[in-house]
């Protein structure tokens, strides 16, 4: 199975599919956790140039697999892995895993002593059998609602 997924860098070219994969992972996958009204405010992506901008300018990666894109994550200067979405047609094939094991790679090579992220509750099991655990629970704003989230982090070294 693993041969069948390609994890490469983020192109300019890949930013309709990041966004397809992010909206479509919140409404499918992540709507067993949130209530409708909090999807709704979730998934949204207002600004296409600058969701570009956002993962051009980080490592970032996209998970192919058998050619199609079915993920990406990013990391940031800090050490954050800011975004991690797997297009629910590619769900439980190890999908997450690979763009994880990339994030870690590029952050031991940048020197970082830590990876952390804010997962949400359809996350937070994967990070924990990730060997991540959580900091602190979070409640986040997005556009008039109120969302719960896990600050998580994992320490290298």
């Amino acid at each position: 199975m693993n041969d069948r997924i390609l994890i490469r860098p983020y192109t300019p070219g890949d930013v309709d599919a990041t966004i397809d994969i992010f909206l479509r992972a919140i409404r499918e996958v992540s709507s067993k956790d949130y209530s409708a009204t909090e999807i709704e405010a979730w998934a949204k992506v207002e600004d296409r140039s600058r969701w570009a901008e956002r993962r051009i300018s980080r490592p970032a990666w996209i998970a192919e697999f058998d050619g199609k894109p079915a993920g990406f994550s990013d990391l940031t200067g800090d050490g954050c892995l800011d975004m991690m979405f797997v297009h629910p047609d590619f769900q439980g094939l190890g999908i997450a895993s690979r763009l994880l094991r990339r994030v870690e790679d590029e952050a031991l090579r940048l020197g970082f002593g830590r990876i952390y992220t804010e997962a949400s509750r359809t996350a937070r099991p994967f990070f924990e059998r990730k060997g991540f655990w959580v900091v602190t629970k979070q409640i986040v704003a997005k556009r008039g609602q109120s969302l719960e989230n896990f600050l998580m982090e994992k320490l290298y070294g």
